[in-house]
């Protein structure tokens, strides 16, 4: 078969695919990025069924993928947001971080991979999966719970330590020295920094600059100045998701939710299209023999991830029922655990199999901790006769006299919240 037929053929049934895995995956209520994983696995080296022809096209459609997840989880965000996120949401942040990263770390230290494969490893049990809880959140309708904003604190905190551990990671995987990793940390501090002056002072003319009332320009703009910073950063070994990241933290107002309407379809195609790239290049066989050790790190980090979110409420004055809602919520990696595995994957192999299996068990249990981890907790505390009256669990996960929820249109800033009592 001629090449470009072969290619034709195999993307538009890879592409076809993802639209039936999609509405399966919709039917059932399960985030379908573990069915785009297994999709990978099955087309993959190894496989049920390898492809070829289209492995190249596909790997540009997987890192535009990642560029435009980085860009609409930037477009979500406002320079002052995150400003206020990391004046209030500080300790947190560091909490979540020596949590969940150490697991990871010392993981790939027993495992012989040595500091690169700590530092990786540790990144992918560290962040937890924006795009999956923000769904979680509002199929449980939970939106206007006093916890959501804890919730979103926290990922804010995570995402934005991308911009500095990405760079890190990239510099220590290009085998760069103590000098070369300085020096690639020092630019990403000062990108980020500049990029929020600018979004700070001058949001509003950079936005001015890129909107239009014609929705076609706009795509293009925004899309053509995100790859085009990208690929800039990528050179700068900022890397190519942090340079989307600040672009679309830059942009605000009507532009932001002009460029998030145009842009989500694209996102979704593309971010499936990683998601089975990631499972293209890890060969099924290769998984079996990690899935002890990634179930094994699966289930600790579970609890440190509600023990950071636990804690996060509290420090908030959420009361004792939405702290683990706000713990249970947290549990699901996803995205940036995958994202930074594919970086990780070509100096150290033995990532990918284990970040395959950890994920996928995790963006399964993920919902499912979310919506059962507090009536679970109210009822070992009511059968140990704690004195704490549990109350009654609701079909939305939404529970309790304390679940404090406020109208779903508007979530309140952390510093606006309330304390809850018991």
């Amino acid at each position: 078969m001629h090449d470009t037929t072969a290619l034709l053929v195999e993307l538009g049934s890879v592409i076809l695919g993802l639209g039936i895995i999609g509405r399966f995956a919709g039917r059932i209520g399960l985030s379908p990025i573990p069915l785009y994983l297994l999709a990978g696995l099955a087309f993959g080296e190894g496989g049920l069924l390898p492809l070829g022809a289209s492995e190249e096209f596909t790997a540009v459609g997987a890192e535009i993928g990642v560029i435009l997840l980085l860009l609409l989880l930037g477009l979500e965000y406002s320079a002052s947001e995150l400003v206020t996120s990391l004046k209030t949401q500080y300790p947190s942040g560091a909490v979540d971080f020596v949590l969940n990263a150490t697991p990871g770390a010392v993981a790939a230290l027993m495992l012989g991979w040595g500091p690169v494969g700590a530092v990786a490893l540790a990144g992918v049990t560290w962040i937890s999966s924006s795009g999956v809880i923000a769904k979680v959140l509002a199929d449980l309708g939970r939106l206007g719970n006093r916890e959501t904003p804890v919730i979103l604190g926290v990922l804010v905190i995570e995402d934005l330590s991308m911009a500095v551990y990405l760079p890190l990671l990239t510099a220590m995987l290009a085998g760069v020295g103590f000098a070369g990793g300085s020096i690639a940390l020092l630019v990403a501090l000062g990108t980020v920094g500049f990029v929020l002056y600018l979004a700070l002072r001058h949001g509003r003319l950079i936005s001015r600059a890129v909107s239009s009332d014609n929705p076609e320009m706009l795509l293009l703009v925004v899309l053509g100045l995100t790859v085009l910073v990208a690929g800039v950063a990528q050179q700068l070994q900022v890397s190519a998701a942090v340079g989307a990241f600040l672009v679309g933290i830059a942009l605000s107002g009507e532009v932001a939710e002009g460029a998030r309407k145009l842009l989500t379809p694209l996102r979704d195609l593309f971010a499936a299209v990683f998601f089975v790239f990631f499972g293209l290049s890890t060969n099924p066989a290769e998984i079996p023999p990690v899935l002890l050790p990634a179930a094994l790190l699966a289930v600790v980090t579970v609890f440190t991830k509600i023990a950071t979110g636990w804690y996060a409420a509290r420090r908030a004055g959420i009361g004792s029922r939405g702290r683990w809602r706000a713990g249970g919520t947290l549990v699901a990696r996803g995205e940036f655990s995958i994202v930074i595995a594919g970086l990780a994957v070509a100096t150290e192999p033995r990532i990918g199999p284990i970040a395959t299996a950890y994920v996928l068990i995790l963006v399964i249990v993920g919902p499912l901790t979310a919506r059962w981890t507090q009536p679970l907790v109210a009822k070992i505390q009511e059968r140990r006769g704690s004195g704490d009256k549990p109350a009654a669990s609701t079909g939305n996960g939404g529970s309790g006299s304390d679940s404090g929820t406020v109208p779903a249109a508007r979530v309140p800033a952390p510093q606006e919240e309330l304390a809850a009592t018991d």
